[in-house]
């Protein structure tokens, strides 16, 4: 467990920079943004605002929570404080939700009531935004292949820059052709891009908050690895679940008539985050078989 929460203290410090550094940057741009969206009437630039304004959020929440994540166990909390982790995924996904129906409402207005939209100065801002996110996505790039907060950061600066990009793309579209309605048209291919990925984050939060399996870990993989343990001859009472984005917990009770030897728990525990990302492990060890007619909780 030390070891588990040296290594959160140790993201947390080596990314501060990171997440300081990309919401700085980003927040910068979302004034300018917002700005040059009024002045050049177009819908797609503010839509591409209110989608980096989630992301800031975003990158906010997630730094919180891994600053959170380091308290120690104290009090009632005896698990410290990596669920914030999860409940900050939940807020995440609700506030993008809400900035995707005021992005509708704005491009919807525009689709009834098209009006001439400066493109150059759109394509203009919108690049700005493909340098902004792809730098930031950089610094994340490093670290996401071994956290998911982290991975979470990258994926979506690196969707940042991709968006921005198709709105650089319909600035000369509406330059090229006139066409007005290109526009709102950019905006609502947005929304779609932020509502798919809001939902799978959405539905992955509330899984992990009601104790759900983690989706890259296979219950039953876990339970024939127990299973083909020396000694061990069922297994009942298994729970794997998330105390966080990034720490899984197991327990489980083991038969095991013949007993076992004295290093068998800490070589098995070992086994199991090296198998399947499994951190934290209580194992109960039972000499005598259970009952046919088991509680279904077993």
């Amino acid at each position: 467990m030390t070891h588990i929460h040296e290594h959160t203290q140790e993201a947390s410090k080596n990314y501060s920079k990171a997440f300081a550094l990309g919401i700085g940057l980003n927040v910068a741009y979302i004034v300018v943004e917002i700005v040059y969206g009024l002045i050049a009437n177009s819908s797609a630039l503010l839509a591409d605002a209110g989608h980096n304004a989630s992301d800031v959020l975003g990158l906010a929440f997630a730094w919180t929570a891994m600053w959170l994540a380091t308290f120690k166990p104290r009090g009632k909390y005896t698990y410290g404080l990596r669920k914030t982790t999860i409940l900050v995924s939940i807020l995440n996904a609700l506030l993008l939700f809400g900035a995707v129906a005021v992005i509708a409402w704005d491009a919807i207005g525009k689709f009834q009531n098209p009006e001439p939209v400066a493109g150059t100065q759109v394509m203009i801002v919108a690049a700005i935004g493909v340098v902004i996110n792809t730098l930031t996505a950089l610094l994340f790039m490093k670290g996401q292949k071994n956290d998911l907060n982290i991975k979470g950061a990258f994926l979506h600066m690196a969707a940042d820059a991709g968006v921005s990009l198709g709105v650089v793309v319909a600035g000369l579209l509406i330059n090229v052709t006139g066409l007005q309605w290109i526009d709102p048209l950019t905006s609502f291919l947005i929304i779609a891009v932020i509502l798919w990925g809001t939902w799978q984050l959405f539905t992955d939060s509330i899984d992990l908050a009601l104790d759900a399996v983690p989706k890259h870990i296979n219950l039953e993989k876990v339970r024939k690895f127990l299973l083909a343990q020396k000694g061990v001859e069922n297994v009942h009472d298994l729970h794997v679940w998330a105390m966080s984005t990034t720490k899984t917990a197991l327990t489980a009770h083991l038969i095991m008539p013949e007993g076992h030897e004295d290093n068998f728990i800490p070589n098995l525990q070992h086994e199991l985050q090296h198998e399947f990302g499994i951190n934290h492990t209580t194992l109960q060890i039972e000499n005598k078989k259970i009952e046919e007619d088991c509680e279904i909780d077993c």
